[in-house]
C-alpha cells in the first residue's frame, strides 16, 4: 500500500485496512476542537486579569468560538461531501492550527476574540468531516464501535483541555492554551494525508446554498440570543436576534421542503429514531458543560485550587466515560437505543440534581459522584444516539448528517453555560446581596456582585483597609462563598428539571427496538441498492 491513500473509501471493494488507524487520527482532530472550549475555563481567570476582560469581554472570548462553531457545520459538512471529506479535514485543521497561533501571540481583547473566531470556523469544518470520514471508512457491523471510540474522545475532552491548560499554566502564560494546539493540528493534517482515504459524495447534485445560508442566519442568531440575553439582558439586540433566528428558522423549514435537492431533509424530524437522538445529544451537553461551567469555578474560588489541581480533579469525568463507553458497546446491541439512551438521560438527570446539596461547606468530594455520573451518562448514550443519527444519512449526505449531530452537541453545550450561567450569576447576585447589602459602598458591591472572582478581589482590597481589616474581609469572603454555593444548588435544581423534561420528552420520542430494527433494515436495504446502481453505472 502507498504510503499516501489515493483509493477512496467509496471505491474500496474490502473494508480499508488501516481504518482503525486512521480512526485515531480522526479522534486526535476531534479531541482538540473540544479542547479548545473546555481548556479555555481553567485559564478564563489569567486572561482577565492580564487582559482586563470585564464579564462582557471574557464571554466573547469564549463564545466567539461557539458562534461560527455551531452556524457553519451544516453548510460545510456538505461542501465536505460534494468535493473532498479529507480535503475538509485537512482545511479545518490548518485553519484551525492558524486562529491557535493567533490567539496565543496576540495581547488585546478584539484580537483574542477574532482568533477565537477563526478557531470556530477551522472547528465548523473538522466536525462534520470526522463523523463522514468515520461512517464512509467503516462497515456496518464495525460503525458503532467505531462511533463510541468517537464519542468517548467527546467526552475525554472535557476533562483533558483543563488539565492540558492547568499543567500549561504552571509555567507558561495563557496564550500557551493557544499554542498547545498548533502541533497537534499540523500532527492531524499529517495523519489524515497519510492515514485517511479520499471520500465525497457520489452523484451528490447541486448545493443547496440558500438553505444553508438560511440555516447560517438561524443557529447563528439564536446562539447569539442565547449568550446575550441570559447574561447582559434583552435588549435590542438579543431581542432581534431571536426575531432573526425565529423567522430564519421558518423560511428555512419552508425552502427546503419544496426544494428538490434541499441542503437537511427537514421531514427526518418526523422520524422518531432522528429527532429523539437529536434532543438527547442536545440535553446531554446542555447539563454536562452547564454543570461543569460553575463546578470548576467552586474548585478554583472556593476551593482554591489552581488550574492543574482543578484539570486533575475533572479527569474521573473522563475515565466515567471511557466506562459507559465499554457498558453500551455491550448493552446497545441487545437492549436498542431506547434503553439505554434513556438510562443515560436518568444518570445525566441525577447528577445534574445532586448538585443541589452543594454548601459553602462543600469540598470535592461532593461533587464527585456527580461527575462520575455525567461521564457515565455520556459514555453509555452518546454513541447510540450519533450512530442513530448517522445512520438516518445516505451515503451522499454524510457530512449533513456530521453537521446536524454536531449542532446538537454544540447548541447544548452553548445553552447550558448561557442559561445556567445566566442563573448562577442572577443567584449569587441576589444572595450576596441580602448577606452584605448594606455593609459595603456600591462600588464595591457591584464588582463583588459581578463574579465570585470578583466578589474575593473585594475581600482581599478591604483586607489591606486599616478601617476594615481582616476581620471584616473575612466576613467577605465567608458571604461570597455562602453565596456562590447557594447559586449552584438553586441552578442545578432549575438544570436538573430542565434534563427531567427532556429526558421525559426524548424516551416518548424515541421509537421502541422494533420499530428502531425495521427502520435499520429498511435503511440498509435501500443503501445497498444505492452502492449496487453505483457500482453498475461504473
Amino acid at each position: 500500500m502507498p504510503l499516501v491513500v489515493n483509493t477512496p473509501a467509496e471505491k474500496m471493494t474490502e473494508p480499508y485496512p488501516r481504518r482503525w488507524w486512521a480512526l485515531l487520527v480522526l479522534c486526535l482532530s476531534l479531541l482538540i476542537v473540544v479542547m479548545a472550549n473546555t481548556s479555555l475555563i481553567v485559564a478564563a481567570p489569567d486572561m482577565t486579569r492580564d487582559l482586563g476582560l470585564s464579564s462582557s469581554d471574557l464571554q466573547w472570548v469564549i463564545d466567539g468560538y461557539t458562534v461560527p462553531y455551531a452556524a457553519l457545520m451544516l453548510v460545510l459538512g456538505s461542501i465536505g461531501d460534494k468535493y473532498s471529506r479529507r480535503g475538509a479535514l485537512v482545511l479545518g485543521l490548518l485553519i484551525f492550527a492558524g486562529g491557535s497561533v493567533m490567539g496565543g501571540l496576540v495581547d488585546e481583547t478584539a484580537l483574542v476574540i477574532t482568533a477565537r473566531a477563526v478557531m470556530g470556523v477551522g472547528a465548523a469544518v473538522v466536525m462534520p468531516a470526522t463523523l463522514s470520514l468515520l461512517v464512509a471508512m467503516f462497515p456496518k457491523g464495525e460503525r458503532a464501535k467505531a462511533i463510541t471510540a468517537w464519542s468517548a474522545t467527546s467526552g475525554l475532552a472535557i476533562a483533558v483541555g483543563p488539565l492540558a491548560a492547568g499543567w500549561l499554566l504552571q509555567d507558561h502564560a495563557w496564550g500557551s492554551t493557544f499554542l498547545m494546539n498548533a502541533p497537534i493540528a499540523v500532527l492531524g493534517v499529517l495523519g489524515a494525508l497519510l492515514l485517511v482515504p479520499p471520500s465525497k459524495a457520489e452523484g451528490m447534485g447541486r448545493i443547496d446554498y440558500v438553505g444553508g445560508l438560511l440555516s447560517i442566519v438561524s443557529v447563528g442568531s439564536l446562539v447569539y440570543a442565547t449568550i446575550e440575553g441570559p447574561h447582559f439582558g434583552w435588549g435590542a439586540g438579543p431581542i432581534t436576534a431571536a426575531v432573526i433566528a425565529g423567522v430564519g428558522l421558518l423560511a428555512f423549514v419552508a425552502w427546503e421542503l419544496k426544494h428538490p435537492n434541499p441542503m437537511l431533509n427537514v421531514r427526518k424530524f418526523t422520524e422518531r429514531a432522528f429527532s429523539g437522538s437529536m434532543l438527547a445529544v442536545l440535553f446531554f451537553f446542555f447539563g454536562t458543560f452547564g454543570s461543569i461551567y460553575y463546578s470548576t469555578q467552586f474548585l478554583q474560588f472556593v476551593l482554591g485550587y489552581d488550574a492543574l489541581e482543578t484539570g486533575v480533579r475533572l479527569l474521573p469525568l473522563a475515565g466515567a466515560v471511557f466506562v459507559g463507553a465499554a457498558v453500551t458497546g455491550r448493552l446497545a446491541p441487545k437492549l436498542g437505543v431506547k434503553p439505554v439512551v434513556g438510562a443515560g438521560m436518568v444518570i445525566g438527570t441525577a447528577g445534574v440534581f445532586l448538585l443541589t446539596q452543594i454548601e459553602s461547606g462543600s469540598t470535592y468530594t461532593d461533587f464527585l459522584a456527580s461527575l462520575l455520573m455525567l461521564g457515565f451518562a455520556i459514555g453509555l448514550s452518546l454513541a447510540p444516539a450519533t450512530d442513530t443519527i448517522m445512520g438516518s444519512f445516505p451515503e451522499s449526505e454524510l457530512g449533513v448528517g456530521g453537521g446536524a449531530n454536531d449542532t446538537a452537541l454544540e447548541l447544548g453545550a452553548s445553552l447550558g453555560i448561557a442559561i445556567l450561567g445566566s442563573l448562577l450569576a442572577t443567584s449569587y447576585k441576589d444572595k450576596l446581596t441580602d448577606l452584605v447589602g448594606g455593609h459595603l459602598p456600591a462600588a464595591a458591591l457591584d464588582t463583588a456582585k459581578d463574579s465570585v472572582g470578583g466578589g474575593l478581589a473585594v475581600a482581599e482590597q478591604v483586607a489591606k483597609d486599616p478601617n476594615g481589616g481582616p476581620q471584616q474581609a473575612q466576613s467577605l469572603v465567608d458571604a461570597v462563598q455562602e453565596s456562590f454555593a447557594h447559586a449552584i444548588a438553586h441552578t442545578s435544581l432549575i438544570g436538573a428539571i430542565i434534563m427531567a423534561v427532556g429526558t421525559v420528552i426524548v424516551i416518548a420520542v424515541l421509537p421502541g427496538r422494533k420499530a428502531t430494527g425495521k427502520h435499520d433494515d429498511e435503511e440498509e436495504t435501500a443503501q445497498t441498492s444505492e452502492k449496487t446502481e453505483t457500482v453498475g453505472a461504473v
